[in-house]
C-alpha cells in the first residue's frame, strides 16, 4: 500500500526545518561574535593586570636580579598582588629567568616545585606576550593564561629579568555557553510550537477544499454531476482551484446533459424511419397492405431509407469534423466562387419553393483564408435552411461585404419569426422547433450544427437574428493576404 503523506506534515516539516536552520545560523553567528568579544575582553583584562603587576615588580626591584629583591623586601608586593587577585578573581605568578617561582597568589601552589612549559617561558622571556588555554603543568584543568615579561633598563638597553603570569578559570566561558544553549533551546521550542500552531491552521485551511474536491471527484466517478466545491470566498490559489473545479464540474454536467440529449435525439431520429420501414415492410409481407397499394408504401419505405442514410451520413460528417484539425488545411480561395456554386447546387430546391434570389456577389474575386470545400458546405447548408423555411414567393438573399480584415457572408429569408430564446439553440445537434419539425420531415437537425462546428474550427464568428419575419445568418471569414499561403504552409 502506498504510504500517504498529507500536506500538513509536508508543510510542517518544511516550516520546522526552515525555522531550525534559521535559528541555528543566527545562534552560531551570535555565539561566535559573543565568544570572540568575551575572549578579547578577557585577554585585555588579563594583559592589563599582568602588566600592572610586572610594573610594580619592576618598581620594587633595585637591580637586574629579582632574587635579591624578593629575598627580603617582597612583603609589600605580596600584599598588592593579593589585593589585585581578590578584586579581579585572577591569580598572579612571578618567575625569574631561572624558572624559579618568586611569588604566587594561589595558596595551593605554596611550597610546590613548579616547572612551566617551555612554550610559555621561552616566548615570554624572549620579550613577547603569551596568551592561551593551558594547565601550565600544575593545574588539573586548563585555564586561561596571559604572560608578560618583567623588564628593567640597563646601560646596554632593556633587559628581561622575569615574567608575570595572570591565570583565571575558564568557567565564565563555559557558563556563557551553557546559558546560550539554554536560551537557544527555549527559543527553538517556543518558535517550533508557534510554527506548529500556524502550520496547523494554515494546512487545515488549505486542505479542507482539497479534500472536498477529492470527495467531489469520487462522486463524479460514481455519476453524480451535481456536487460542487464551496470556494469560501478565498482569493488565493486554492480558491482559484476551487473555482476551476466548479467550472470543470459545470462543463462535465453540460457534457453529460448533451450526451443524454444526443442519445435521446439520435434514438428518436433513428427510431422513426426504422419503425416506418419495419412496419410497412411487414405489412407488405404478411398481406395486411393490399397489393394495389404496395407501390405507394414501397415509395414511403424508400424515402425513409434515404432519410436514414442522410442521418447516418450527417453523423459521420460531424464526427469527422470534430476529429480533424482544420487550421492545417487553410489556404486562400475565392469565396465568391463558393457562393455561386452553392446557389447552382440549390437551384432546383429554390425553384420548387417558388423563391426569387437576390445575389449580391462581387464580380471580382474575394480571397479568404480557410478550407474551400468546408466553407462551401457552410454556405450550402445556410442556403438550404433558408430555402426550406422561407415563405413561397418571397426573395432569398445571399450577399458578401468586407469590413476591415474580414469578409461578411449573409443569408436572409422571409418566413416565421424565430423567438429570441430559440436562436441560441438553433446550432445544437438535432434541435428543431415544434413548427419546423412538423413541416420538415426530411431534416435531421444537423445542418446548422455542422455550420457552427466548421466555423468554430476556423475561429470565425456566426450570428443569427430574426425580426418581423426576416431571419438572417451572417458569418465572417478572414481576408487572405499575399503571403497567407506561405504562412499557412509553414505553420
Amino acid at each position: 500500500m502506498k504510504r500517504f503523506r498529507g500536506i500538513y506534515w509536508s508543510q510542517f516539516t518544511l516550516t520546522a526545518g526552515m525555522v531550525l536552520l534559521t535559528l541555528l545560523l543566527l545562534g552560531t553567528s551570535f555565539f561566535t561574535l559573543s565568544y570572540t568579544y568575551l575572549m578579547s575582553e578577557k585577554q585585555q583584562e588579563l594583559r592589563e593586570k599582568a602588566q600592572m603587576v610586572a610594573d610594580l615588580t619592576h618598581t620594587y626591584a633595585n637591580s637586574g636580579s629579582l632574587s635579591e629583591t624578593f629575598g627580603g623586601r617582597n612583603q609589600g608586593l605580596q600584599i598588592i598582588a593579593q589585593v589585585a587577585s581578590s578584586i579581579s578573581d585572577i591569580d598572579f605568578l612571578i618567575w625569574d629567568t631561572g624558572n624559579n617561582t618568586l611569588l604566587t597568589t594561589d595558596a595551593a601552589l605554596e611550597g610546590m616545585e613548579i616547572s612551566l612549559p617551555s612554550s610559555v617561558t621561552e616566548r615570554v622571556l624572549a620579550g613577547d606576550t603569551y596568551t592561551g588555554m593551558t594547565n601550565l603543568n600544575i593545574y588539573p584543568t586548563r585555564k586561561y593564561v596571559v604572560g608578560v615579561p618583567i623588564t628593567t633598563e640597563t646601560l646596554l638597553g632593556t633587559k628581561v629579568v622575569g615574567m608575570v603570569l595572570a591565570v583565571t578559570e575558564a568557567n565564565s566561558l563555559t557558563e556563557m555557553w551553557r546559558a546560550f544553549l539554554g536560551i537557544f533551546g527555549m527559543t527553538s521550542i517556543t518558535v517550533i510550537l508557534i510554527a506548529f500552531v500556524a502550520s496547523s491552521v494554515t494546512a487545515m485551511r488549505q486542505t479542507k477544499p482539497i479534500k472536498e474536491m477529492a470527495v467531489a471527484a469520487r462522486r463524479f466517478a460514481e455519476g453524480n454531476f451535481d456536487i460542487r466545491v464551496n470556494p469560501s470566498g478565498r482569493e488565493d490559489e486554492v480558491g482559484e482551484l476551487a473555482e476551476a473545479f466548479n467550472a470543470m464540474a459545470d462543463s462535465l454536467q453540460e457534457t453529460e446533459r448533451q450526451r443524454r440529449e444526443f442519445i435521446a435525439n439520435i434514438s428518436h431520429e433513428l427510431k422513426t424511419p426504422m419503425t416506418t420501414i419495419s412496419g410497412y415492410a411487414e405489412g407488405i409481407l404478411d398481406g395486411t397492405i393490399p397489393h394495389e397499394q404496395e407501390e405507394h408504401y414501397l415509395h414511403i419505405i424508400s424515402d425513409e431509407s434515404r432519410r436514414l442514410s442522410r442521418l447516418v451520413r450527417r453523423m459521420l460528417d460531424v464526427s469527422q469534423l470534430q476529429s480533424i484539425d482544420l487550421l492545417k488545411e487553410k489556404a486562400p480561395f475565392d469565396i465568391c466562387e463558393s457562393m455561386r456554386r452553392a446557389l447552382i447546387s440549390l437551384e432546383k430546391k429554390i425553384t420548387d419553393r417558388n423563391l426569387d434570389v437576390e445575389a449580391d456577389i462581387p464580380d471580382e474575386p474575394t480571397m479568404v483564408l480557410g478550407d474551400k470545400e468546408l466553407i462551401t458546405q457552410v454556405i450550402y447548408n445556410l442556403l438550404e435552411n433558408a430555402a426550406k423555411f422561407a415563405y413561397s414567393g418571397t426573395t432569398l438573399y445571399l450577399g458578401l461585404s468586407t469590413r476591415g480584415e474580414k469578409a461578411m457572408v449573409s443569408v436572409r429569408n422571409v418566413g416565421d419569426t424565430i423567438a429570441p430564446e430559440e436562436i441560441p439553440r438553433l446550432f445544437e445537434r438535432f434541435h428543431k422547433t415544434d413548427k419546423s419539425r412538423s413541416e420538415d420531415k426530411d431534416g435531421v437537425g444537423l445542418g446548422l450544427y455542422i455550420v457552427k462546428t466548421i466555423l468554430d474550427q476556423h475561429r470565425e464568428q456566426l450570428r443569427a437574428s430574426s425580426e418581423n419575419g426576416v431571419t438572417t445568418f451572417t458569418f465572417t471569414m478572414t481576408l487572405a493576404t499575399p503571403d497567407s499561403g506561405k504562412t499557412v504552409h509553414e505553420r
